[in-house]
């Protein structure tokens, strides 16, 4: 996958799911917001979005059950078809790549979000452990490493809604997780969903891996873009497209074509 622009990324929050912790719509309704959601980017003109499984929290510690794997792997899969030039992105809640490597790798996706690929993070789901060694050899058991449409890792850095076991350096937490962890993008993020980043963090990334572009991944609006723009080579932008900014509710066409406007 290829950064030769300034990547702008919505998001896909999907409605919960059945069996999970909070009463379901269905899967049809799931799958019907989800659509509509990626019609909204795409005529947009946004670069790509993520798929996740957002309103299942409270997320799991560990894998996320098979039927989020099919649902996720469906929804990418019609989105593909339907929206052929969107980069597609798969993240599952918590911290689940394995098997969002191997829904990319089925559904023709471009890349993973993984929220703890290198080091450990206390969350409220307990201390969640990178395990880039294993996510690394799944995708390249899959032969997702390379070929026409490799998919890419692209790994937080103190990822949002957790923090540090202990004292941090987050550039040197960075370097390792793309020289070490071997990601082709860095996520910085604010505290939580809808915060923003702090711009000293961005700065003190980029420092330590200049050659890895970094995207912002929260807080993110059309009215941050173009001071976000100096700093980063993308950005993940999802509460602010959400009508009244409320990621209960669908995409608004007009907050969208205001953030693409804004990224230029």
């Amino acid at each position: 996958m290829k950064f030769d622009r300034f990547s702008l990324i919505g998001v896909a929050h999907l409605l919960p799911l059945p069996a999970g912790p909070v009463a379901s719509p269905g899967f049809a309704a799931v799958v019907e917001r989800a659509l509509f959601d990626a019609a909204v980017l795409a005529d947009a003109g946004f670069d790509g979005l993520i798929l996740e499984n957002f309103g299942d929290a409270p997320f799991p510690a560990g894998p996320v059950d098979p039927h989020v794997v099919a649902i996720v792997a469906i929804l990418a899969a019609r989105i593909r078809d339907r929206h052929p030039a969107l980069r597609i992105g798969i993240n599952l809640l918590r911290n689940d790549a394995r098997s969002a490597i191997g829904v990319a790798a089925a559904a023709d996706a471009d890349f993973v979000r993984v929220n703890v690929h290198a080091g450990a993070m206390l969350t409220d789901q307990g201390i969640l452990q990178g395990d880039a060694h294993r996510t690394l050899r799944y995708r390249r058991e899959l032969g997702a490493d390379a070929g026409e449409r490799p998919i890419a890792i692209v790994a937080d850095v103190l990822v949002k809604h957790a923090v540090p076991l202990g004292p941090v350096d987050i550039g040197a937490l960075a370097a390792d997780t793309a020289k070490r962890g071997r990601a082709e993008v860095l996520i910085v993020t604010g505290e939580g969903t809808g915060k923003a980043a702090d711009p000293a963090r961005v700065h003190a990334v980029r420092a330590a891996v200049p050659d890895v572009p970094v995207w912002l991944g929260s807080g993110v609006t059309a009215e941050t873009l173009p001071m976000w723009r100096e700093i980063a080579q993308g950005a993940i932008v999802g509460t602010a497209v959400h009508e009244d900014g409320d990621v209960r509710k669908p995409l608004s066409a007009r907050r969208a074509a205001r953030v693409r406007a804004a990224a230029g």
